[in-house]
C-alpha cells in the first residue's frame, strides 16, 4: 500500500507523522513544489523578521529523521502536476506516482501584485528582512495578519511604516468589525500610518493611491491574502469551490474519489460544530489537526470521523497577543476589556482576547461544548 502526500507543508507533515503513529508501515511518499525539507511558516512574519532573529529557516526534521526514521520517500523541487483519480495516480514531473491514499495538503500561494514583495516562502522572509536591515520605508497593502506583523517588525526598529488597506476596517472578514476597529487602534498607538478604505493603483517610484497621494517607499509588501494551490487538480473531477478553488471536504476531509482527502489552507471543511458551515481557516492549529486526521482517515476510511474542530490562531503586534478562537460570524459581537465574545443563536461561537494567553483556552473550551451565552458574558465579566 502506497501512501502520498502531495504538499511538504506543516499539513502534509503531520499527515506523514501520524500515518507512522497509528502503525503503518507502507511505502510514503511525500510530495514538494520547494526544494526545502518542510519547514514551519508563521515564524517568517515573526521572530524570522526582527533583527536580533534566527539567521536562517530551520525544517522541523533534518532529511535523515525524515528517510529513516520516518520512512519518507522525497519528492521535493518539482510541484504536482495532475491528478487522475481513475487510475490513482499524481503526475510529477511528468512521471506518474501511484496511490492507494492520497492527502492533499498543497497549501495556498500569495496573491500577488506588481512592483510589491510577498511574505510566503523562505526566500520571502529573507528578501523582506535584508530590506529592514537596510532600515527601508515600508509600505505595506493589506491589513491582514501577516502584513500587521510585518507593520510591527518595522516598527520595532524603529522604521516609518504605513498600511494601505481598501476596507473601511480591517480584518473585518477574520474577525468582524467590532474587534477590527479595536486592532486598528493598536497600529496607531505604534506610530503605524494607516490608510483605510484606500486602494492601491500603482507601484512604482512610490505607491501610487486611490486618493492622489503618492507614498515614498523602499520596501512594498503586498500581504492581499492567499489562493489554494489547486491549479494541478482542474479537470480532476474533484469539486473545487467556485470563489476560491479550494478542495471542496466534508467533515472528515474526505474530497470525494475513494481515497482522497484534503487538509490545511487548501481545504474547504464542512464543521458540524458550526452548524455545517464550510471552513477554510489559513492558521497553524488547523493545518496541523487536520493534516493528522486526514491521513488516519485515508488509511482507514471506515473509522473516519467528522472533525468538530474550533479554530484558532493568534497573531503579535508591537508586543501585544492577539488570539482568536472559534468563528467571527455571529448574530451578535460584544467586545468589553480585551475581550470580544461572539453569539450565534443563544450559544458562544467565538472570541477575541488582546494580552489574555491565560483566557483564550478557556472560551476554546466553551465553544467547543456549545456553551450558553450568558455563561459565556458572565465569564467575561461583561453580563
Amino acid at each position: 500500500m502506497t501512501l502520498v502526500v502531495v504538499g511538504a507543508s506543516l499539513a502534509g507533515l503531520r499527515a506523514v507523522e501520524s500515518a507512522r503513529r497509528t502503525g503503518y508501515r507502507g511505502r510514503i511518499v511525500l510530495i514538494g513544489a520547494e526544494e526545502h525539507l518542510p519547514y514551519d511558516r508563521p515564524p517568517l512574519s515573526k521572530a524570522f523578521l526582527d533583527a536580533d532573529g534566527p539567521g536562517e529557516v530551520t525544517p522541523f526534521h533534518s532529511e535523515t529523521v525524515l528517510r529513516d526514521e520516518l520512512g519518507v520517500e522525497l519528492m521535493l523541487g518539482a510541484p504536482a502536476e495532475s491528478l487522475d483519480t481513475g487510475a490513482r495516480e499524481v503526475t510529477v514531473a511528468g512521471a506518474p506516482v501511484r496511490y492507494d491514499a492520497l492527502v492533499i495538503a498543497t497549501g495556498a500561494t500569495a496573491r500577488r501584485l506588481p512592483g510589491a514583495r510577498t511574505l510566503r516562502t523562505a526566500e520571502d522572509a529573507v528578501a523582506v528582512r535584508a530590506a529592514l536591515d537596510d532600515g527601508a520605508r515600508t509600505v505595506v497593502i493589506g491589513a491582514g495578519f501577516i502584513g500587521s506583523e510585518v507593520a510591527s517588525a518595522a516598527r520595532k526598529r524603529g522604521l516609518p511604516v504605513t498600511i494601505v488597506e481598501a476596507s473601511a476596517v480591517p480584518l473585518a472578514r477574520a474577525v468582524g468589525e467590532v474587534a477590527g476597529a479595536e486592532l486598528a487602534g493598536l497600529h496607531r498607538a505604534a506610530g503605524t500610518e494607516l490608510r483605510l478604505a484606500t486602494e492601491v493603483t500603482g507601484v512604482a517610484d512610490g505607491v501610487r493611491l486611490s486618493t492622489g497621494e503618492v507614498l515614498p517607499a523602499d520596501l512594498v509588501v503586498a500581504g492581499i491574502g492567499a489562493v489554494p494551490a489547486t491549479g494541478w487538480l482542474e479537470g480532476s473531477g474533484l469539486t473545487l469551490h467556485e470563489r476560491d478553488r479550494g478542495v471542496v471536504c466534508d467533515a472528515t476531509l474526505s474530497a470525494g474519489p475513494p481515497g482522497v482527502y484534503a487538509a490545511g489552507d487548501v481545504a474547504h471543511v464542512a464543521n458540524p460544530l458550526f452548524d455545517g458551515e464550510p471552513m477554510r481557516p489559513e492558521h497553524w492549529t488547523n493545518a496541523a489537526e487536520q493534516g493528522a486526521a486526514a491521513a488516519r482517515h485515508a488509511l482507514d476510511p471506515a473509522s473516519a470521523r467528522a472533525l468538530e474542530a474550533v479554530p484558532y490562531f493568534w497573531s503579535d503586534w508591537y508586543g501585544h497577543r492577539i488570539q482568536f478562537v472559534g468563528t467571527p460570524r455571529a448574530d451578535e459581537v460584544v467586545s468589553a476589556g480585551g475581550v470580544t465574545l461572539y453569539r450565534r443563536g443563544d450559544r458562544i461561537v467565538g472570541a477575541l482576547t488582546v494580552d489574555r494567553p491565560r483566557e483564550i483556552m478557556k472560551y476554546r473550551r466553551r465553544v467547543a461544548a456549545r456553551a450558553e451565552w450568558g455563561e459565556a458574558l458572565a465569564f467575561a465579566g461583561a453580563a
